[in-house]
């Protein structure tokens, strides 16, 4: 499977599960003891839009790391962090 399609299928899941998708930062094999064991991948969506629009204020973004077996099904996903939109990573 290509990147490309496992970019698809996590922003897919995202926007009906979870929230919309902003962008996708990383996608990356996993490697297990023989040969390829699936998918890591982190993207960046928003969080709580009409609250924060309602309140006039900006958008936050949450960090979620996802992984992938190798049939490409999401197996877990967890919010690492979140943010601003306008906040500088550092």
């Amino acid at each position: 499977m290509s990147i490309t399609d496992i970019m698809k299928k996590v922003s897919s899941f995202f926007e009906e599960y979870i929230a919309p998708p902003h962008k996708i930062t990383a996608v990356e094999p996993r490697q297990g003891e023989d040969s390829a064991d699936g998918w890591a991948v982190i993207i960046e969506v928003f969080e709580e839009r009409d609250y924060m629009k309602k309140y006039a204020k900006d958008e936050m973004l949450g960090v979620y790391s996802v992984t992938l077996n190798k049939d490409a099904e999401i197996e877990s996903y967890s919010r690492q962090s979140t943010r601003y939109r306008s906040a500088v990573d550092q």
